[in-house]
């Protein structure tokens, strides 16, 4: 059996670390796979790149140009939506034809148009599409918060300035519809967690294809629980109490940092945690770095970190690990903290719930609320959790041949009912 991911990049965002893994896994296990990507950053022979560069910028200058139009010349969430107007046809390539399996990752800014998933719908091969955002079950957004238009039909769309029935939110609808029509029976999408599932089945696009549920995998040979002291002492650590806190960009405004440092300063002015005795371990870009300015704790902010030695170490000298976003569909950062052995702390609410056993495996705070995020660091810090028992919680749930097991079971199962 050969599979094809594809994905826009091979290693930026979360989506592309799930599909490297999901890649790298399934030609462990004897699967022929290979990766297909806009944007190529290794060196790894099982890594394909489509198209010429000029093209490429072109795609992502044109469908960003078209959104600022359409939207009053407004920047405001210009990268908050996705129009699908530009892309690659992939079809052509000698990986895609050689291909059983064709498995979609995620696919925007430039790597596909609609037009070029509706070919690959049209080729008759089986496909697979992994949600890892809203964006396959809405019209244009990757999340769609408090909005539920979807489930109908798109249209006043709250992320664009002038509002109205049939705006671009509500023509990209319909053109997606169209992209799906002749998908039946050969189309399954895959969403990484329950959350993201129940929004998938409610939405008009995606509510009449079959869902299915498989996280993302993470392999614990590359992510090590070492001894706390030692890599406090490597990474030059001298408080008692760490947490860390982890994006792709931190100051996003989806990853909730305001949430973050509300919660800081309440459980250093409530009870005997004191600030002086917190290090704040940050990793991820971010583009106003004058916000870390209002942090009530001693910080080190080490950037893009892109190294899973480097993650292992920063973990594993973690009492704490944070994520306060508004909605995350799985929480990559969680697993990988606690196959280092340190207690996630989390809202509740989206996909995370799906990792955390609350008060068992870490704490789920109330959704929004600072101060029960602030009582779920304040619990992780004290609660005294084995180590070892949260990596067994990962090994049981997201090694990668348990995750693999299913998609190859998903595979063969398409291929026999094609």
């Amino acid at each position: 059996m050969k599979v094809l991911i594809v994905n826009t990049s091979e290693r930026t965002g979360g989506a592309a670390v799930a599909a490297g893994r999901l890649c790298e896994a399934l030609m462990n296990d004897g699967v022929k796979a290979r990766m297909l990507v806009a944007h190529k950053q290794t060196k790894a022979l099982y890594v394909a790149e489509v198209g010429t560069w000029w093209r490429k910028k072109w795609n992502f200058v044109y469908e960003r140009l078209v959104i600022w139009l359409r939207n009053g010349l407004n920047r405001q969430n210009l990268f908050k939506v996705s129009i699908a107007n530009t892309g690659t046809d992939i079809t052509r390539t000698p990986e895609f034809q050689e291909a059983d399996i064709i498995h979609l990752h995620w696919t925007n800014q430039g790597m596909l148009s609609r037009r070029d998933i509706r070919k690959i719908l049209q080729s008759g091969k089986p496909v697979v599409w992994t949600m890892h955002d809203m964006w396959a079950c809405t019209a244009i957004c990757h999340h769609a918060y408090e909005c539920h238009r979807y489930e109908s039909e798109c249209g006043e769309c709250p992320f664009l300035r002038g509002k109205g029935e049939h705006d671009l939110s509500y023509r990209v609808f319909h053109r997606k519809q169209q992209m799906l029509s002749e998908a039946q029976g050969k189309l399954t999408f895959v969403c990484v967690s329950k959350w993201l599932a129940e929004r998938a089945r409610k939405s008009a696009l995606t509510g009449g294809f079959p869902v299915e549920v498989i996280p993302n995998a993470i392999s614990l040979s590359r992510f090590k629980m070492t001894d706390r002291t030692d890599a406090r002492t490597a990474l030059d650590i001298a408080e008692p109490w760490v947490i860390t806190y982890g994006a792709a960009r931190i100051d996003d405004p989806i990853k909730g940092f305001s949430y973050l440092v509300e919660a800081l300063r309440l459980l250093t002015q409530q009870g005997d945690i004191k600030g002086k005795d917190i290090r704040l371990m940050l990793f991820g870009d971010i583009r106003q770095p004058e916000l870390l300015l209002s942090l009530p704790v001693s910080y080190t902010h080490l950037g893009y970190v892109d190294d899973d030695d480097q993650l292992s170490l920063l973990y594993s000298a973690s009492n704490a690990t944070v994520s306060s976003s508004l909605y995350e569909t799985f929480g990559q950062t969680l697993i990988e903290a606690m196959a280092c052995g340190s207690v996630p702390v989390s809202f509740d609410g989206s996909g995370q719930a799906d990792i955390i056993d609350h008060l068992r495996t870490g704490y789920l705070a109330k959704r929004l609320s600072a101060q029960s995020l602030a009582d779920g660091l304040r619990w992780a810090l004290t609660c005294g959790i084995e180590r070892q028992d949260l990596r067994r919680s990962v090994a049981r749930r997201y090694t990668e041949n348990v995750v693999t097991r299913r998609y190859e079971e998903l595979y063969e199962r398409m291929r026999n009912e094609k």
